[in-house]
């Protein structure tokens, strides 16, 4: 589905300087559920921003069901049925969430199928539908619903932005519950970045991402025993940052 080929992402720093955010980073990305994981800093949301084309590399290529997408606007990746969540949900004064599925969903959606969407992800309809996607909406129900319009959209790839930051213990339980029943239901890939153990215990595969490199990749049973008894200098980061 997704195949990155050589990918290299250089920056001009202030002072003048080149720094390399990834280096010559070859992927591939079928559907399944995969976690990028890795130390802080490492490249792992700026890898996921490659991907769906806020940024672009500097080298190498990026294909999507063989077509090469690599200078594709987020817009025509989104037509593709590449779909990216922020660390922080965006809000929308004035649309309502009924306004947001019908808009995900790029046809016309009845009440009944607007519902189900909500339901996928363990919200009572009758609650939100005629709600704004404003600042009553906590962060877990806002990541919840941009889940609901990646269902009503039917993407193809779902990449998710460290979906865990700034909710709290209740929404992320109800967060790692959704994902499970996405997983099991979705007909294509899910991308997730995360340092949280429950949400790679639920992947199919893991890539570990330090340094701007791949440093490790493969199934959960491979690589997630490795991560939490390790004593790969990269990785202990890496722990510290999951609870």
């Amino acid at each position: 589905m997704l195949e990155l080929k050589n990918i290299s992402l250089a920056v001009t720093e202030d002072s003048g300087q080149e720094k390399e955010l990834l280096k010559d980073i070859n992927l591939s990305i079928g559907d399944c559920f995969t976690v990028i994981t890795g130390p802080n800093g490492g490249g792992k949301s700026t890898l996921a921003r490659v991907i769906a084309g806020i940024y672009k590399p500097t080298a190498g290529r990026i294909f999507f069901d063989g077509v090469d997408i690599t200078d594709m606007s987020i817009t025509d990746r989104a037509k593709m049925g590449i779909s990216f969540a922020f660390q922080q949900p965006v809000r929308f004064k004035g649309l309502t969430v009924m306004d947001l599925i019908k808009l995900a969903a790029g046809k016309d959606t009845s009440l009944a199928q607007a519902c189900a969407y909500l339901s996928e992800v363990g919200l009572c309809a009758k609650d939100y539908l005629n709600r704004e996607v404003n600042d009553s909406l906590s962060g877990g129900e806002l990541k919840r619903l941009e889940i609901a319009m990646n269902i009503a959209r039917g993407t193809k790839l779902s990449i998710f932005d460290e979906p865990e930051a700034g909710i709290d213990l209740w929404s992320f339980n109800n967060l790692i519950r959704v994902f499970e029943q996405m997983h099991e239901k979705i007909n294509g890939a899910i991308l997730i970045i995360s340092h949280q153990e429950r949400i790679l215990s639920i992947a199919d595969r893991i890539v570990v991402i330090s340094e701007g490199s791949v440093s490790r990749e493969g199934s959960r049973e491979e690589i997630l025993p490795s991560l939490l008894n390790t004593s790969d200098r990269a990785c202990q980061t890496l722990m510290k940052n999951i609870v």
